[in-house]
């Protein structure tokens, strides 16, 4: 709106310099400055009124010179001269990926880090941050606009860097992930503090591990498998020799019983009760002794 106070000043001149020409248009030299006065002061009203979006503050410029009292969401009145820079003070993003176009930059962005023993493994970082509204003329001031190539982007790879080297490559990769996330969380998250950002989230989203050390992991992997495997399989031929053993056990101790338990009457009852019940018996005849009565049994 600056400009409509530009041309109004504009406008004005003209007035001044017609009324004091010969022209035939001097008798409208006072409508022109009129008309010259209302658009200077249309735009300086203008000029003087700012909105501030949603999730966004304004930080207020006058000749190189920051102020250091944030302008709130809505409408504020300022000085028609100062230059308001706004600073978005949602949660943001910044993506350092490997995959082309999914991070901030198109191509490899992945972060290339030296383990403790020595490997180069390959680091995808996703960090969540946000502007503290308090600090955003400070931010403007010392670092400018652009804090996520000045202070996000370095500050993030600088201390994975820096923290990397106390993992080998294989603890990143499984058992120490979680602890190493924390671990560079907390470096960040000071001196982002330092420079008037919050950190929020910091997410490890992929760990690339060498094509050798990889194939070293899956060898134990599937080793372990069946290692896993065979356990299962003894365990179940110990189950089943020890279902044998129980039921020879059974068998041996009821062949026991019947030896000791059963007379000789029991035992020749149970004999023609089994004959009787065959269906290949045609004939039989029992006896036994002078006084026995033989016993004949047609089974048809």
């Amino acid at each position: 709106m600056i400009y409509l106070v530009i041309i109004g000043v504009i406008v004005l001149a003209i007035g001044f310099s017609v009324k004091k020409s010969n022209s035939p248009l001097n008798q409208f030299a006072g409508t022109i400055k009129m008309i010259g006065a209302g658009i200077i002061i249309v735009g300086a009203v203008l000029a003087s009124i700012v909105q501030i979006n949603p999730g966004e503050i304004g930080v207020q410029k006058l000749f190189g010179k920051v102020n250091n009292n944030i302008l709130e969401s809505g409408l504020n009145v300022v000085n028609p001269l100062v230059d308001v820079v706004t600073f978005d003070t949602k949660t943001q993003n910044y993506t350092m990926s490997g995959v082309l176009d999914e991070g901030e930059k198109s191509a490899d962005d992945a972060i290339r880090v030296l383990s403790a023993d020595g490997l180069e493994v390959i680091i995808d970082l996703t960090v969540l941050y946000k502007v503290i509204p308090s600090q955003a003329p400070r931010i403007l001031q010392e670092i400018g606009t652009d804090y996520k190539n000045t202070i996000v982007r370095p500050i993030c790879r600088t201390k994975i860097r820096d923290n990397a080297v106390y993992y080998d490559a294989v603890a990143l990769y499984s058992t120490k992930r979680d602890e190493f996330q924390g671990r560079i969380f907390k470096t960040i998250e000071t001196d982002f503090k330092t420079r008037g950002l919050m950190l929020e989230q910091l997410l490890v989203r992929n760990i690339t591990l060498p094509a050798s050390v990889k194939t070293t992991i899956e060898s134990k992997i599937n080793a372990e498998q069946e290692a896993q495997k065979m356990t299962f399989v003894l365990q179940k031929e110990k189950q089943e020799a020890e279902r044998k053993r129980v039921e020879a056990q059974g068998i041996a101790d009821y062949q026991k019983i019947l030896s000791v338990g059963l007379s000789d009457k029991q035992l020749q009852y149970e004999m023609i009760k089994a004959i009787a019940t065959s269906p290949n018996a045609k004939l039989i005849i029992m006896g036994g002794g002078k006084n026995s009565t033989p016993v004949i049994l047609d089974t048809k």
